[in-house]
């Protein structure tokens, strides 16, 4: 992967609304690749902080319970993405 992708992914993890099913579809990594991935590149503290927050009953990163009330999020910065690439900022 890529320094761009890496950046990419952490930036979807650390997001609440975006689910582990479209960085799945977007990258190709599971969940538990996602998480060992955050291990790596985060700071320990950092890390922790962010598996608590999805972890917690709150948290929206799994499609399955999410809150009905929760619609599709989209970044501002986020242009669409075609192909499971990466769009051009």
């Amino acid at each position: 992967m890529t320094t761009i992708e890496i950046d990419r992914i952490i930036e979807m993890a650390w997001e609440d609304r975006t689910p582990f099913e479209a960085i799945k579809i977007q990258f190709g990594i599971s969940e538990s690749d996602v998480i060992k991935l955050m291990r790596k590149e985060l700071k320990n503290n950092s890390f922790k902080r962010w598996r608590k927050r999805v972890n917690s009953g709150i948290s929206s990163k799994h499609l399955h319970k999410r809150n009905e009330e929760i619609k599709r999020f989209r970044c501002s910065r986020q242009k669409s993405i075609s192909n499971n690439k990466i769009s051009k900022r």
